[in-house]
C-alpha cells in the first residue's frame, strides 16, 4: 500500500525538484555576475534548503548530529560514506558555514539546471575518473584552492553510491592527495544514513518516510599524523562504525 502511494507523490516530488532547480538556476546566474562569490553562495545555500523541503512530499526528515565544534576559518576535508545524490544538498545545508566544495564527475558539469552551473563556478572539481591526465591535476588545483581559500573539501572515497547502505572500501588517493594539498586542513569523518532507502525501489517509485541522518565525528588535524595510512584507517573505521545498513 506504502509503495502504491509513493507513486504518485514521486511524481509530485520529482516535479516540485525540478522547478527548484530550474527557478534557482538564472537567480545563481544572477548573484554570481552582478554581486560575486558571497552572493552566490547564500543563493546556493537556499538552493539546498529548498530542495530539502521538496523531501517534505515524501515525508523525508533530514537530521544532522554534532556534538563537535569544527574549527573556522581552517581548511576543512569533510569524509563521508555515500548512498545516493540525496547526500549532498543536506550535508551542504548543514556544514553550509565552511563553504563546502565538492569532487564530482566531470559529466555533471553540464546539462544540469542549477547543479552543472554551481559545480563550473562554486568551487568543485570536475574530474574525469577515467583520464588520468585530466583528474590528477584537477584534484590538485582544487586542494590549493580549499588551502588558500580556508574552504572545506567534501570527498566520498567509496567512489560509487551504496545502493543497499553497506559501506565499500575506500580508495585512497584522492584523500592522499587532498592531504598533501590542504596539510593545514582538519578531518571531518561523517556517517551517512537511510540516503539510500529513498531510492530502495529505484528512481521510480521513491522511498517514503524516510529519516536521513548525517552523524559528525571528531575533526582531526591532518599535520599530527605522520602516518597517512593510519589517518585513512581511523577515518574509515570512525565512519563505518557508525552506519545502520
Amino acid at each position: 500500500m506504502l509503495k502504491l502511494l509513493s507513486y504518485p507523490l514521486t511524481a509530485i516530488y520529482y516535479l516540485c525538484f525540478f522547478l527548484t532547480l530550474v527557478i534557482f538556476h538564472p537567480i545563481q546566474w544572477i548573484c554570481f555576475n552582478l554581486f560575486g562569490y558571497q552572493a552566490h553562495k547564500l543563493s546556493v545555500d537556499a538552493l539546498q534548503y529548498s530542495l530539502m523541503l521538496c523531501g517534505y512530499i515524501l515525508g523525508t526528515r533530514f537530521s544532522c548530529i554534532n556534538e563537535y565544534d569544527i574549527p573556522k576559518d581552517t581548511p576543512i576535508i569533510f569524509v563521508a560514506n555515500h548512498q545516493s545524490l540525496h547526500d549532498i544538498y543536506p550535508l551542504t545545508w548543514f556544514m553550509r558555514k565552511h563553504h563546502p566544495k565538492f569532487i564530482s564527475k566531470i559529466e555533471l558539469g553540464k546539462g544540469i539546471p542549477s547543479v552543472s552551473y554551481n559545480l563550473r563556478h562554486g568551487g568543485a572539481a570536475l574530474i574525469d575518473r577515467k583520464n588520468p591526465r585530466q583528474s590528477l591535476p584537477a584534484l590538485m588545483k582544487f586542494g590549493e584552492y580549499i588551502e588558500t581559500n580556508k574552504r572545506a573539501a567534501v570527498i566520498f572515497p567509496e567512489g560509487t553510491r551504496s545502493k543497499t547502505g553497506k559501506p565499500k572500501p575506500f580508495q585512497t588517493k584522492g584523500l592522499e592527495m587532498l592531504f598533501k594539498k590542504i596539510p593545514s586542513a582538519y578531518v571531518v569523518p561523517v556517517s551517512i544514513n537511510n540516503s539510500w532507502k529513498m531510492l530502495k525501489y529505484g528512481k521510480y517509485p521513491m522511498g517514503l518516510g524516510n529519516h536521513v541522518t548525517f552523524t559528525i565525528h571528531k575533526p582531526l588535524k591532518v599535520s599530527t599524523f605522520a602516518n597517512k595510512e593510519e589517518l585513512i584507517n581511523s577515518i574509515e573505521t570512525t565512519i563505518t562504525n557508525s552506519i545502520h545498513s
